[in-house]
């Protein structure tokens, strides 16, 4: 199958054989006829299988099919979950369309809004953005989404998980009710599905993986260690495997700056991405890395989402994620476009539960290893730690009922939290 015979044009074609592509991967097969046709689309594809330009390329044909050049309302929206994200799909958009007559742009928070302002004044066809940024602009009156035609819902996922539901239901009522609605996520869960019949009229679902399902082609293994020698085994496999472009996944921001700040002090050149961030940092950071100055990038889920790192070899989890769909979307960014890739997790006891968790999502046991000199407390609990609970919660003097009471006001703060990082 070639991309011509999906019914793109000349110009898409010529734009998509100079980026070096001639086969289309299996989700921009089944995705691209059913938008060129006018469907509204669900699709699911994890991450690293081309599903940015399964959405980006019937959209661009069809807005190049009926153009409005003399007033250049906003065609087309893309709504993504992080500021990462929102720039990658940007950057496809612009590629894809050098040789159509269609003008884009990119918005999203923690920059300067002017120049971004001046962009969408001009007059623009194609707009990407994250939630918060898009929601300040239209209240300020800079943009308008009344002429919208196609809507594309991307990481619909990531999008729930942030706490986005009620700015996505927002961003609809601001739309026309009559248009083409795509919505794209790593994963079918039934909040997702139930949001998707929530916005999509009689969709085609397809898929290029099986549901929940870690990338096959990933090697995946456990490491067994005590907590306290974590940092020890990441900086021994790294500078013992001579491992020079690593992506580290921690919990926490602070837990992202401390192991940065050991790598560095162990040789190791590392750099750090997370909310807390600048915009300016998480850029020049992951340019570091990608160029190949940075041998590790440290990064928060929020962060690393959507990030687009070409045949990144290692991922390593230094701590297991909480929500087990996660760990999908992290050793997702390696093993992409079908190249090889390894995933280490480290494990300590109190992770254990996570572990069992991850394995029934993926259908599979993971390989574990036990490292000379690095091995499990055998003393520790495995009962795991719940996000934002500290070690003293629970147990001794330290515990009280007092805390079931704020669990509400933490998930509702934690929301909060991530919306105000991503945007």
């Amino acid at each position: 199958m070639s991309f011509k015979s999906l019914g793109l044009s000349e110009p898409l074609l010529k734009a998509i054989g100079k980026k070096g592509y001639d086969t289309p991967s299996p989700i921009q097969a089944k995705a691209i006829p059913p938008v060129l046709e006018g469907k509204d689309v669900l699709a699911s594809a994890q991450t690293g299988t081309g599903k940015t330009a399964g959405f980006t390329l019937p959209l661009l044909q069809i807005l190049s099919q009926n153009p409005n050049e003399k007033y250049r309302p906003i065609r087309a929206l893309i709504l993504t979950p992080t500021r990462e994200l929102a720039a990658q799909v940007y950057a496809n958009v612009k590629e894809y369309s050098e040789f159509l007559n269609i003008r884009s742009a990119v918005i999203f928070g923690g920059v300067n809004q002017k120049p971004q302002v001046a962009t969408i004044r001009n007059g623009i066809d194609v707009l990407v953005a994250t939630p918060g940024r898009l929601i300040d602009l239209e209240n300020q009156g800079v943009l308008s989404l009344k002429h919208v035609e196609i809507f594309v819902l991307d990481e619909a996922d990531r999008m729930l998980d942030m706490g986005f539901l009620r700015d996505i239901e927002r961003v609809m009522k601001l739309m026309p009710s009559k248009r083409q609605n795509l919505m794209f996520s790593a994963t079918f869960s039934k909040d997702i599905k139930k949001l998707a019949y929530s916005i999509l009229n009689n969709p085609v679902q397809v898929e290029a993986t099986p549901e929940n399902t870690a990338v096959e082609i990933i090697d995946q293994k456990v490491h067994r260690v005590a907590k306290n020698k974590k940092t020890g085994l990441i900086i021994k496999l790294i500078s013992e495997g001579n491992w020079k472009q690593v992506l580290v996944f921690t919990r926490t921001k602070h837990g992202a700056n401390r192991l940065t700040k050991k790598m560095v002090s162990a040789g190791i050149t590392a750099a750090a991405i997370h909310g807390n961030k600048s915009q300016g940092a998480r850029t020049k950071a992951l340019a570091g890395f990608k160029r190949g100055t940075v041998r590790v990038l440290v990064a928060t889920d929020i962060a690393a989402r959507g990030l687009d790192i070409p045949l990144l070899p290692h991922v390593i989890n230094f701590e297991l994620p909480n929500i087990a769909e996660d760990y999908v979307h992290r050793i997702g960014r390696t093993g992409r476009a079908g190249a090889s890739g390894q995933a280490i997790s480290l494990v300590s006891a109190d992770e254990i539960s996570y572990l069992r968790g991850i394995e029934k999502l993926i259908d599979t046991s993971i390989d574990v290893e036990i490292i000379e000199g690095f091995e499990p407390d055998p003393n520790a609990s495995t009962e795991p730690i719940k996000p934002g609970q500290n070690r003293n919660q629970g147990r001794g003097r330290n515990s009280g009922s007092g805390n079931s009471g704020n669990k509400k006001n933490s998930n509702r703060n934690r929301n909060r939290n991530r919306r105000r990082n991503s945007n």
